[in-house]
């Protein structure tokens, strides 16, 4: 037992260097307005069960409509909010390791926002504006699936040069040693995305990104692209995947090849190879590990108890992030996201018990 000893030392002290701001977070903060739903509700908005997207002019009712028939539940959502939200959880101690920048409006649900943050120990600081209300996710249910539909509003208006350029706000960038940000950031604002990689690039800090929807890489394939070289980890699903592989034109469905293809791809810091990691929902998660490409299954569940799915890859995301942060094998950062992702999916929004049981 003796040799172990130092070991344990050595852990203990790593884990009291984790400073405030260590992990950035910059995406889209909304309200999310969870119920589960019927059929003939999808059908009449025209929505496929797994899916996300923003919501259109014929959308506008379907907000009112959930919060009349159904039974609702509000959480504070956002792709990117959430990750960094669990992967606070999931560290603790100290609080506020994990920031957030976005934009909410001077309402209720900004106001709910903000509390949210707080109670979650996140350091958010939102650039407010009176002009939209906050946005908001309506997250239709049908057993375990779920059809996501933003209204970004307020989300939609983040401005470099008013929030992310002044020195307060910048300070916190070049606080942090990770940044994470959801491919649906690239939908509002690309160039704050791109100053943040660049940064991360130049100080060989760790970049990630994440595919997000497929809609992100069809239609926002520009600004995606102009980001991807300062990538060093990106995340997505099996079907976003699928679409990036397709219009990125690489002529394959098979998921590894992709995750080989997505890693080869232009990249400017030389110092890190780029990781690419794909969940694909009960099957293993694809990882491309140096030249290998891995498969790590994930926890087993009883379907019965799942609850919402809405919420698992952010979930996964967040515990990922909270072993990067302080410098775990890549083993370990994938089995925090399969943890978290199985702990949220057990409950309805992206909400987690007082404490994590990870070891």
């Amino acid at each position: 037992m003796a040799a172990e000893e130092p070991q344990a030392k050595k852990l203990k002290l790593e884990e009291k260097e984790l400073s405030q701001n260590a992990l950035f977070g910059m995406g889209n903060p909304l309200l999310d307005i969870c119920a589960v739903v019927d059929k003939d509700l999808l059908d009449k908005y025209g929505l496929k069960p797994n899916d996300q997207i923003l919501a259109e002019e014929k959308h506008k009712e379907l907000f009112e409509e959930i919060v009349r028939k159904f039974k609702v539940e509000y959480h504070a959502g956002g792709s990117t909010q959430n990750s960094v939200k669990i992967a606070q959880w999931m560290i603790q101690q100290p609080h506020k390791v994990s920031t957030f920048l976005g934009c909410i409006g001077t309402d209720k649900f900004g106001g709910i926002l903000k509390k949210k943050a707080e109670e979650a120990h996140v350091d958010a600081y939102y650039y407010e504006q009176s002009e939209e209300p906050t946005g908001t996710c309506a997250a239709c249910i049908t057993d375990d699936n779920r059809s996501l539909v933003a209204n970004l509003a307020a989300a939609n208006c983040y401005k470099k040069e008013k929030h992310l350029d002044l020195e307060e706000n910048w300070k916190l960038v070049e606080k942090a040693k990770v940044f994470y940000i959801a491919g649906f950031f690239l939908t509002v604002s690309p160039e704050s995305i791109l100053k943040v990689a660049k940064h991360a690039s130049e100080h060989n800090k760790v970049f990630s990104l994440n595919l997000s929807a497929p809609f992100i890489s069809q239609f926002f394939k520009e600004p995606m692209m102009k980001v991807m070289p300062y990538v060093d980890i990106l995340f997505g699903n099996e079907t976003e995947a699928a679409t990036f592989a397709r219009e990125q034109g690489f002529e394959t469905e098979d998921i590894e090849e992709i995750a080989k293809k997505t890693q080869s791809l232009p990249k400017v810091n030389k110092k890190r190879q780029r990781i690419v990691v794909f969940t694909q929902g009960k099957d293993g998660t694809v990882v491309t590990s140096g030249n290998e490409v891995t498969i790590s299954p994930v926890l087993d569940i009883d379907q019965s108890e799942i609850v919402d799915t809405n919420g698992a890859g952010d979930a996964f995301v967040g515990g990922f992030l909270s072993q990067l942060v302080y410098d775990r094998p890549l083993e370990e950062c994938i089995r925090a996201g399969h943890y978290s992702a199985n702990v949220i999916i057990r409950r309805a929004g992206c909400t987690f018990p007082e404490k994590p049981d990870f070891h």
